[in-house]
């Protein structure tokens, strides 16, 4: 294994032990008023977190069914939703990070190039989702949803690039790859998920699609403790609903990536688009009836 790889799975363990420092930390700080009453763990949180983050492992990204979940079972405000994605999935998603940067060969350059562009596009991102109204946050992530749906669809029908067989980039395309990471970074921080669009990046480019995954899962495990950690500290976010991911999905990963390895997914990944397209127009629906409800209140 090359120095380099080396060097980031042990900033990947780091930042694991840094990120739950920094949880504690926060919460110990906040006071007691804002934490709500009742148990710690919910076994549906657990659930959702062993779900979402087993199939993520797979390839299949845990930000769309996690929110299709929450909005389904009114789970939490939709203003907390961003948060909740990016601090309970983190803690799994590092450990998918460790496990393919690990397993699968990719040029360093290219890798460590798109790690650190998404890092710095998840840094603004949440500074700027995290103090958005919660009609903002409802219209954006209707839209993201959307846009899942339809990359989704597009797997499904064949309609992505096939790919090459590089196992990095260089010159001009390296370029243009770290700047559109380090957009889709920024989207994270708003419940969109980098997978797919990542994965068609790197294919359009010419990489091969087994290039991708650990440049994806690289991507989202650097950056959400980053933004996980600016929605912690707004308040921004559903402490219970955290814990329960990061619970439940921990052992969704390792079961995933070492017990199971494959399966057939093409159902599971029709089901997904069905129910990602219904949680978008509820989500805009929801926004909708804000604006109604705000225009009533104000002819009053």
């Amino acid at each position: 294994m090359a120095l380099g790889i080396r060097a980031l799975l042990v900033v990947l363990v780091l930042m694991a032990v840094g990120f739950l420092w920094q949880w504690v930390a926060i919460e110990r700080r906040r006071r007691p008023p804002a934490r709500k009453p009742g148990a710690i763990l919910s076994p549906w949180d657990v659930a959702i977190g062993f779900v979402t983050n087993f199939f993520d492992a797979l390839g299949i990204g845990n930000f769309a069914s996690t929110t299709a979940a929450f909005k389904l079972l009114r789970r939490m405000p939709d203003e907390e939703v961003p948060g909740t994605l990016n601090a309970g999935h983190t803690l799994p998603v590092l450990a998918e990070g460790l496990i393919f940067i690990a397993a699968v060969s990719v040029d360093f350059t290219t890798l460590l190039g798109m790690l650190v562009a998404s890092v710095v596009g998840a840094w603004f991102g949440a500074g700027i989702v995290s103090r958005l109204p919660r009609r903002a946050v409802q219209l954006g992530m209707g839209v993201a949803l959307l846009v899942a749906a339809v990359l989704f669809l597009a797997a499904n029908l064949h309609w992505m690039p096939g790919g090459g067989e590089a196992l990095g980039l260089s010159g001009g395309a390296l370029v243009l790859a770290v700047c559109v990471n380090c957009v889709l970074g920024a989207l994270m921080t708003l419940g969109v998920g980098l997978y797919a669009p990542c994965l068609i990046l790197v294919s359009m480019l010419g990489m091969s699609p087994l290039a991708a995954f650990p440049i994806m899962m690289g991507s989202c495990a650097l950056l959400m403790p980053v933004a996980g950690v600016r929605f912690m500290k707004a308040g921004r976010y559903n402490l219970r609903a955290s814990i329960g991911l990061s619970v439940g999905g921990i052992p969704g990963v390792l079961i995933a990536a070492y017990i199971v390895k494959s399966l057939p997914l093409m159902w599971l990944r029709w089901l997904v688009v069905v129910v990602v397209a219904y949680t978008a127009v509820a989500m805009l629906g929801s926004a909708e009836a804000q604006i109604v409800t705000r225009g009533g209140r104000q002819s009053r």
